[in-house]
């Protein structure tokens, strides 16, 4: 079984995005190098939001990559930087990366609000996903 987290994000102001950038992309780094890894995807919506695709061999390799490294680092900044933000995770029999069309589906479908400090009217309505599925920005790929 291969276990997939899905999270999308709404930065609250413009001016955290060149920081959030900068720590992205170290943990999409530290995702490609972390032992289970199979693969997925950052993307971006129309309404600003943030996406990460990723799939694992199972629950305990996510939870490791999201325990240490820069994710660990960064995961706190962001209940002060994001005034949206949910997460989803189920498990799959085959490894594949899902399309965009399936997380947002299922993030609209069984999302789970992060904790924030200013949560937008949205993200307190329970407004999961923006109005337009996510655009695939850059594919990941375990390191080898």
């Amino acid at each position: 079984m291969a276990f997939v987290s899905v999270t999308r994000l709404h930065l609250a102001s413009k001016w955290r995005f060149p920081v959030f950038i900068a720590y992205s992309l170290s943990a999409a780094r530290q995702a490609r190098r972390t032992p289970g890894f199979l693969g997925g995807w950052l993307g971006t919506d129309a309404d600003g939001g943030f996406w990460t695709v990723t799939v694992w061999q199972g629950g305990e390799a996510m939870r490791a990559f999201r325990n240490g490294g820069v994710h660990f680092t960064v995961m706190p900044k962001l209940m002060r930087w994001a005034d949206e933000a949910h997460y989803t995770h189920w498990e799959q029999t085959d490894t594949s990366i899902p399309s965009s069309d399936l997380a947002y589906e299922q993030l609209s479908r069984s999302g789970t609000a992060s904790k924030l400090r200013t949560p937008s009217a949205r993200h307190v309505a329970g407004q999961r996903v923006g109005r337009a599925k996510p655009r695939i920005a850059q594919k990941l790929a375990a390191a080898t």
